[in-house]
């Protein structure tokens, strides 16, 4: 793959980055009422412990880059197996569908449990919101946007020739 195809990746894991947190703050504030920025917080305190949550601006900033460095890497992950396995391109959909489920189910059942983030109780609830979330924020806008990465990728090789 040339430079053009993993600049894409890079801007789909802003992209989806930002979908993510954004739904992810959207339903902690409807949830809770409480400000959405302890989110950023919660994700700090993955990599800095519980002190995060009682951080300011700085473990906001952390949380933030933290997520995006996440969700980047995601991203960067899809696009390597979308460029070569065939099948991912068969059904975008499903793709999204099937990446998100395995990206959600690796966050928190291997991810989560080993940062230091202080986990709320395990529900069936919560953890269904949290796979949708990832689900439509970012396996399926990942699997859209990996296949256009793909299909302008080969539209500028054959131009090139």
């Amino acid at each position: 793959m040339n430079s053009r195809y993993y600049r894409r990746a890079l801007q789909a894991g802003l992209i989806v980055g930002t979908f993510d947190i954004t739904a992810a703050c959207i339903q902690y504030y409807a949830r809770t009422g409480k400000d959405p920025l302890v989110v950023m917080k919660y994700v700090a305190s993955g990599l800095l412990g519980k002190d995060a949550m009682t951080g300011g601006a700085g473990a906001i900033i952390a949380g933030t880059i933290f997520h995006y460095f996440i969700a980047t890497c995601w991203t960067l992950l899809f696009f390597w197996l979308y460029a070569r396995i065939p099948a991912l391109s068969k059904s975008r959909l499903i793709s999204g569908i099937l990446y998100g489920i395995f990206v959600s189910l690796i966050m928190q059942a291997i991810v989560v449990p080993l940062s230091r983030v202080a986990r709320p109780p395990f529900t069936v609830t919560g953890s269904a919101t949290a796979a949708l979330i990832i689900v439509i924020c970012v396996g399926i806008p990942l699997a859209y946007l990996a296949s256009r990465a793909m299909t302008h990728t080969a539209f500028h090789k054959i131009e090139a020739a």
